[in-house]
């Protein structure tokens, strides 16, 4: 065999980071009764979000389809944000839900599903501990210091269906984290940063979550999902500023989810304006 050159971007440039196992991940996730039907690993794709709405737009993709990217070069966050990460260095994937008998006006509630699914699914397999920040970060304390290591981002894929896009950093040491308050598992001190049995349980995890949603139709509450995103959630409690669209922001105190999963703050005015929509930033530590 042929030595690499430690430059060379192949399947097996860096042993300290090797690629998914497909067939295990099918193996493990894609059953009969099960949400997952196809799960398809592409080694570099600019967003797998965009990828997987524009099959889901042909006719080329079912609910439970799940496109995994060992490399995004255009991977995007909410505002059109970048989010780019080393080969192999992180979870990069996108899954096709078609919530039918769950009403539109509940559909709000998947970016907020998908976070607890991950977070609890990375709290069993990783031994890390999670927060959420609302809408759609996932937190993990690095050094004593609150730093956002993944992100969430739902889009409408056609009229019955809505593209869920997960990235997470894994391995990602501090010479390679895209901004200096940006995280990784590893740096928050995970057990492992094996790619294929943390993949496998966030995947699982959300099927259980997406499965119990739907049976309660949607209902946050009967389900359970309120009372566990309550929970996780870091933004609850804490004095925040919504930048709103229109260059509005509004600034108090985050007090609860409504029934859409919109953010109630409270105003010094005295006022309880629900969010549904903008940038949130704590200004405050719990």
């Amino acid at each position: 065999m042929t030595p690499q050159n430690p430059s060379d971007n192949s399947r097996w440039s860096d042993l300290d980071r090797p690629p998914l196992n497909v067939a295990a991940l099918r193996r493990g996730l894609v059953r009969e009764g099960g949400l997952y039907r196809d799960i398809e690993v592409v080694q570099r794709t600019g967003s797998t979000n965009s990828d997987l709405a524009a099959r889901a737009a042909a006719g080329e993709a079912e609910e439970g389809a799940v496109l995994i990217a060992e490399e995004q070069t255009a991977g995007r966050g909410r505002l059109d944000r970048r989010w780019t990460a080393p080969p192999r260095s992180g979870l990069f994937f996108s899954v096709l839900l078609k919530p039918a008998g769950v009403p539109v006006a509940r559909w709000g509630w998947l970016p907020l599903l998908t976070g607890v699914a991950v977070a609890t699914g990375l709290a069993r397999a990783a031994g890390v501990d999670t927060a959420l920040k609302w809408p759609n970060d996932l937190l993990v304390t690095v050094d004593g210091q609150e730093r956002k290591a993944g992100g969430i981002l739902a889009e409408r894929a056609g009229e019955d269906g809505v593209v869920v896009g997960v990235g997470v950093n894994v391995s990602l040491r501090a010479d390679e984290l895209p901004v200096p308050q940006a995280g990784s598992l590893a740096l928050a001190g995970a057990v492992g940063t094996d790619r294929d049995p943390l993949l496998r349980a966030v995947l699982r995890s959300l099927e259980d979550w997406y499965g119990q949603w739907r049976a309660a139709a949607g209902d946050p509450a009967a389900g359970g999902l309120l009372e566990t995103y309550t929970a996780g959630c870091a933004t609850l409690g804490r004095v925040v500023r919504a930048e709103l669209p229109g260059d509005r922001a509004v600034v108090g105190e985050a007090v609860a989810l409504d029934g859409d999963g919109r953010l109630i703050i409270a105003t010094e005015d005295g006022v309880q304006e629900p969010v549904g929509a903008g940038d949130i930033v704590h200004l405050r530590p719990a």
